[in-house]
């Protein structure tokens, strides 16, 4: 794992309030919530950007997802919605350089993010 706040995490080194976990994700609530549910899902293995993916990572990255959407359903969030957002790099407003999922969700969504 990297060096990254989501390292220490997945090692327990720092504490997070854990909602979800298997052998390949990791997901917790966010410190800095965007929405009335705000949970990060991470890869436990670290992938630093999803431009830095490669094939040899598409089966991590779809569990990524589906392990995103089964909490969503298992918290009763799938029928009315949610919205699931990665950032890549600085100016795609990533600040953590460990691949992760932003499931938000608990009131409506608007495009452009306000």
């Amino acid at each position: 794992m990297g060096d990254t706040i989501f390292g220490k995490i997945i090692r327990r080194d720092i504490p997070a309030d854990i909602v979800y976990e298997d052998d390949n994700v990791l997901a917790f609530r966010d410190l800095n919530p965007q929405a009335p549910v705000h949970v990060l899902f991470i890869p436990k293995r670290a992938i630093a950007t999803l431009d830095a993916a490669t094939d040899a990572d598409a089966e991590l990255l779809g569990k990524l997802m589906l392990a995103a959407a089964a909490y969503a359903r298992s918290e009763g969030l799938a029928e009315q919605g949610y919205r699931v957002v990665m950032n890549c790099n600085e100016h795609g407003g990533q600040t953590v350089f460990h691949v992760h999922l932003h499931l938000l969700a608990g009131r409506r969504m608007q495009w452009p993010p306000g």
